[in-house]
């Protein structure tokens, strides 16, 4: 398999029968395999709606995760005639995972969303992102800002290299310590009282050690000291959302988040320039998609038609 144009990566790709009767997650993947610069390598989506739809929401998870974090927001989304959009990084979901771990960077995976949003011609996008999702996405509007027009945050910051929080730190020396972990056991403990099955599901995409580069190595690839690759065009970022942007945007923080903590949550919002308060959410850690996906993108939708956005 191809990649960057460089050279050849070695990738595996996890067999179907690992995603076979998920929960509450009915919809059919599709593939690109010629997305420019990552001939060979398959990145899989959840592609939804209709094709020429005004509006597209474009969803975008992070690690460990993938697009099955999206199941409740995906059917919410759809109601308003949009097309919804749920791509696996690579390394993640359905996508076709890198087996070393130095093919797993910033750029590499910066890149790889811009040409899929080139290569669907995508428009009318509203930008939804959590954790690595924000580390990646916020940092693309700028450079493309004819398409996109609104912006739906949840618990996610900008690499600005400005330090971590210490709830941060455990996570990340946790997976330098335990590179091969249970998936589904972390998920359980991030997200108390979530059931074996659905435990089961977020695990699915990773069998063994050759299909978890992207979750070993995201971690690490976290923008927590100036000189780390990715600072600066996030830096850029950080103040194009708080200067050129002049689409709506609306912000759910989960203030039970040990990892981005609510005080981070609230600078974001002043550096994104968010207008309207944050929706807080007292019980939600982490991932607020699994615990309160379909509150969040109602409520995100009632505010945009509130103020005369229609849906």
């Amino acid at each position: 398999m191809q990649g960057t144009g460089l050279s050849p990566i070695d990738a595996v790709r996890t067999p179907d029968d690992r995603f076979l009767n998920l929960p509450d997650f009915v919809w059919r993947p599709q593939y690109e395999d010629q997305l420019a610069g990552y001939e060979g390598l398959r990145m899989a989506r959840i592609d939804e709606g209709p094709q020429d739809a005004e509006r597209v929401f474009l969803c975008l998870h992070g690690q460990p995760s993938w697009g099955f974090l999206y199941r409740h927001m995906i059917p919410v989304f759809l109601e308003t005639s949009a097309r919804v959009v749920v791509p696996d990084l690579f390394g993640f979901g359905r996508s076709d995972k890198p087996i070393q771990d130095n093919c797993y960077t910033f750029t590499f995976h910066r890149q790889s969303l811009i040409e899929l949003i080139e290569t669907l011609d995508l428009k009318g996008i509203t930008l939804v992102v959590q954790d690595w999702g924000g580390l990646l996405g916020l940092t693309i509007p700028p450079d493309m800002p004819d398409r996109f027009n609104r912006l739906l945050v949840m618990n996610t910051v900008l690499g600005l290299g400005g330090g971590s929080s210490e709830g941060f730190d455990a996570w990340r020396d946790f997976h330098r310590t335990h590179p091969d972990y249970d998936v589904a056991a972390l998920f359980q403990k991030y997200v108390p009282g979530m059931s074996d099955e659905v435990a089961a599901a977020y695990a699915a995409p990773f069998p063994d050690a050759r299909y978890r580069g992207g979750v070993r190595k995201f971690p690490s690839l976290v923008m927590t000291e100036p000189d780390m690759e990715g600072v600066d065009v996030s830096r850029r970022a950080a103040a194009w959302w708080k200067t050129d942007w002049s689409g709506d945007s609306f912000m759910a923080i989960g203030e039970a988040d040990v990892l981005i903590p609510p005080r981070l949550m609230k600078r974001m919002h002043e550096i994104l320039g968010v207008v309207r308060p944050p929706l807080m959410l007292p019980d939600a850690g982490h991932f607020v998609q699994e615990t309160n996906g379909e509150q969040v993108a109602r409520a995100c939708l009632s505010a945009w038609e509130d103020v005369g956005h229609p849906i």
